[in-house]
């Protein structure tokens, strides 16, 4: 915190174990902090988040066979710390004893203050699984194993080695590999025709010595262009076993995807060389997730992938130039059959990948899967997606009918191109709040404030907006106007140079230069990123002929969306103008696609139903899109 409210303190294990932790409510308009014990992980959701939702978004296991919806009775969590009123399905769960101890229905414990949370380790193996935002994902993975007790061969008997183990395998039909062949004979007499098969898909991809049923798992990958999360899922229980993330390796050669491209243009050898950067970053990852979920790499049978069009064509070592320019094609929709090994995974040598096919040039194999995640073709409801971000991502609509854009916002999401702008790392202010008092900031780490995120742009120009600092123009007022109006806050507003500029924290004794700042031009910035999505939004809405009264629910997706206030969405116009509760963030859906993939092979129909359903709006060289972008540049009234 800064300014003259006083600072929160953080959470500790220390705080943890005495269950004495400031609740720290909140408005509804920010963010709280959930500890989850035994194991300590610590998530920041928006307010009014449910328990379930923040472990489930964050690979923490809770039991849970209904999907969320309070009947099953099975996700019990005792709050250790913070306040979670008794709701009206926890009585018919736990005696009076037990809600005065603290223990609640996970997915109906509404976090709106920091919480420290117990979840009692699972009981059982759910053959379902909660994914994606709600979803109840039925457990038919493509990797399939059996246990096969065969009768040798005698010389009444003599089938050969792979029909034998056909036979015996009554309820799949698959294919085997020459590579397959070379191993099979040798692993059936060794164990002595004692084995387990594993079936991936239609495709015998092993033989193992013995009883190994109770063990296979996959890698579900979310390609980003700056950070790649790769979750250990356990096939046989659906549940998250290891979940790590890093960022691109291909950084150095561009922020995002253009410079990317370019550098392939500008390097024959670029492309080799990015192909060779994200092998290396996923391979990291593997090993990762590998060992802290102490699973051998020859366990992992599958791997599921989602990304955008570039990142994938870049791992692929496909050249991304069409994708640079009109008539922006993709050199596939749907990729062909890959291996884990051609990703330069060290994982089971036969395993394959399941990746994502793309929309379009810019709406790629990520967005697919958050769809997916979100069941928004599925939904009655009229619901709006967007993936905030320097492309963002736009789908409206429900099961009837998808429209899907793509909206060129740039880097101010991001925070790159914003004078003070910095990454969501320790140090970064990420919610901001005016009083006539001063200034409060929320910052990452609970440290000195060295820069400003994406959220806390979002949010320091949603303030100044709502307290009138920042006329609807983007322009900040007069110095005569905000010292007779604002008279606490007047101070803050100064020059660097010519250029006008309002101090979040003053560092340096006095000196704005060398403080943490929010200047005219980050506005401007700002204004453009938030106009190109406003009015991507706006011409899908006109297109499907609904008004923004007829969206039952906004998704905010992504890393960014996850700690955006749903408040300072709407005062700057980045959103339609809806009540703050229809406003969801929807974490990272593109990761929870690739589990559901993962988890299902049902689920992986769906995507390729997307694929086929949901139409495609291209946004450039629309007459109306220059109109319509320069309306939605001002700040709504």
């Amino acid at each position: 915190m800064s300014g003259p409210s006083p600072q929160r303190r953080p959470l500790s294990l220390a705080d943890a174990g005495a269950g004495a932790v400031d609740p720290a409510p909140d408005d509804g308009t920010g963010r709280v902090r959930l500890r989850f014990l035994p194991d300590g992980a610590e998530v920041r959701v928006p307010s009014g988040t449910p328990v379930f939702d923040a472990a489930s978004w964050n690979g923490i296991a809770i039991d849970s066979t209904c999907g969320g919806h309070g009947t099953c009775k099975k996700c019990r969590v005792r709050i250790v710390s913070g306040e979670v009123p008794v709701g009206p399905l926890d009585p018919r769960a736990f005696s009076a004893d037990e809600l005065r101890e603290g223990w609640r229905l996970a997915c109906r414990a509404n976090a709106r203050g920091d919480l420290v949370v117990e979840v009692p380790p699972l009981q059982t193996r759910p053959k379902a699984a909660l994914a994606g935002v709600g979803r109840h994902v039925i457990l038919r993975p493509a990797v399939q194993k059996r246990h096969l007790v065969l009768e040798e061969p005698t010389m009444e008997d003599q089938r050969s080695d792979l029909q034998r183990v056909l036979d015996a395998l009554e309820d799949l039909e698959p294919h085997a590999s020459v590579e397959m062949l070379r191993s099979l004979g040798s692993v059936l007499r060794a164990s002595h025709f004692n084995v387990t098969a594993v079936v991936c898909d239609q495709e015998l991809i092993d033989l193992e010595p013995g009883d190994t049923t109770a063990r296979r798992f996959a890698i579900a990958f979310d390609l980003g262009t700056t950070t790649v999360v790769a979750t250990l899922l356990d096939l046989e229980s659906g549940q998250p076993v290891a979940v790590r993330s890093m960022l691109n390796r291909q950084q150095p050669y561009g922020a995002d995807v253009i410079t990317r491209i370019s550098a392939t243009m500008m390097d024959p050898d670029a492309l080799d060389a990015l192909r060779e950067r994200v092998h290396e970053t996923m391979a990291e990852l593997v090993a990762e997730v590998c060992s802290e979920g102490d699973v051998a790499p020859r366990e992992v049978y599958e791997i599921t992938m989602c990304g955008n069009v570039t990142m994938m064509h870049l791992a692929l070592g496909i050249d991304p130039e069409p994708l640079s320019m009109a008539p922006f094609v993709v050199s596939t929709h749907s990729f062909p059959e890959v291996l884990a090994r051609d990703l330069g995974l060290s994982v089971h040598p036969r395993a394959p990948a399941f990746l994502f096919p793309s929309l379009g040039a810019y709406v790629g194999g990520d967005i697919v899967a958050g769809m997916l995640a979100t069941g928004l073709t599925r939904d009655r409801r009229l619901r709006l997606f967007i993936d905030v971000g320097t492309n963002s991502e736009i789908a409206l609509g429900s099961h009837e009918r998808v429209l899907a854009t793509a909206a060129p916002a740039g880097p101010a999401f991001e925070a790159a191109q914003i004078r003070c702008g910095m990454r969501a790392a320790p140090g970064a202010i990420e919610g901001v709040k005016l009083s006539e008092d001063g200034v409060s900031l929320d910052v990452i780490g609970d440290e000195p404030p060295v820069g400003i995120c994406g959220s806390g742009l979002v949010d320091a120009v949603a303030e100044l907006v709502h307290c009138g600092l920042l006329d609807h123009s983007g322009r900040f007022i007069p110095d005569e106007d905000a010292h007779r109006r604002f008279p606490g806050l007047a101070d803050r507003l100064t020059k660097i140079g010519q250029e006008r500029v309002f101090v979040l924290d003053w560092r340096g004794g006095q000196d704005p230069e060398r403080s943490v700042f929010l200047s005219q031009r980050d506005v401007r910035e700002l204004q453009f990123a938030k106009a190109s999505i406003a009015t991507g939004w706006s011409i899908l809405m006109a297109s499907l002929g609904v008004a923004p009264e007829d969206v039952s629910q906004i998704l905010l997706a992504g890393s960014f969306g996850a700690y955006l206030s749903p408040l300072s969405a709407v005062r700057i116009g980045l959103v339609p103008k809806i009540a703050l509760p229809r406003i969801v963030s929807a974490g990272n859906v593109a990761g929870e696609g690739a589990k559901i993939a993962a988890l299902s092979v049902r689920e992986r129909a769906e995507a390729y139903s997307i694929l086929r359903e949901v139409e495609y709006v291209e946004l450039s060289g629309r007459s109306d899109f220059n109109d319509m972008f320069v309306d939605q540049l001002a700040f709504p009234g």
